[in-house]
């Protein structure tokens, strides 16, 4: 008697780590490497290293996306694994991050645990709205996407020479706050990530603000 042959559904699936050689998934934790660089310099209080990690964790967060929709022969399992993978380190990037930098900007009074919480419960709100109902009309997402975060946080970044300690704390504070409202709210932006230009445009951000936050650590 024969064994019968197991059908697809019965084939036993890929191992994890074959996932993590497909090119989108390798940018996407290369921008994961950068959250993590953000976050060390977030907890030791360097901020202008902080804010580099990032800007750039956003453009991967981008640039993984560009990288999937020009490659052929990619598979349900692969653009299902790719989408769970993004969404997984957006939480991190553009949720535990900012809460991180606004508590270690705050010296971590407990005052500043409640702005943390509103962006990151705002960050987590937002990716589970976005995995169940995606795009409006295939185009426009309903409240800030998350990426948007760490671009707003870098350039409010740029004026902390301007305020005291105690009072830029006041405007970090309200700066994430607002976000984190925006997040949630049922603000309808579009798909920026999509568009050639717009990516340019990220491109040329990205590498400004990196400039000027390298300057300030070397001055």
């Amino acid at each position: 008697m024969t064994t019968p042959t197991p059908t697809p559904s019965e084939s036993p699936p890929k191992s994890i780590l074959s996932f993590a050689k497909a090119p989108p998934n390798i940018c996407s934790l290369v921008g994961l490497a950068s959250t993590l660089f953000a976050l060390y310099f977030c907890i030791l209080g360097n901020y202008y290293a902080a804010m580099i990690g990032m800007v750039w964790a956003v453009a991967f967060d981008w640039a993984d996306g560009l990288i999937a929709r020009r490659m052929k022969g990619r598979t349900d399992e692969d653009k299902s694994f790719g989408g769970q993978l993004d969404s997984m380190i957006d939480i991190v990037s553009f949720g535990a991050v900012p809460a991180v930098l606004l508590m270690s900007y705050g010296k971590y009074e407990p005052i500043f645990l409640v702005g943390a919480f509103c962006i990151l419960a705002a960050a987590a709100l937002r990716l589970s709205y976005f995995n169940t109902f995606g795009l409006m009309g295939g185009k426009k997402y309903t409240g800030l996407a998350l990426d948007n975060n760490s671009l707003i946080l870098v350039f409010v970044f740029l004026f902390e020479g301007l305020f005291n300690e105690a009072t830029f704390s006041v405007v970090l504070y309200l700066s994430i706050v607002g976000i984190a409202y925006l997040n949630v709210s049922k603000l309808k932006t579009p798909k920026l990530s999509g568009s050639t230009r717009n990516v340019c445009i990220l491109a040329a951000y990205t590498l400004t603000i990196t400039a000027v936050y390298s300057w300030k650590l070397l001055s």
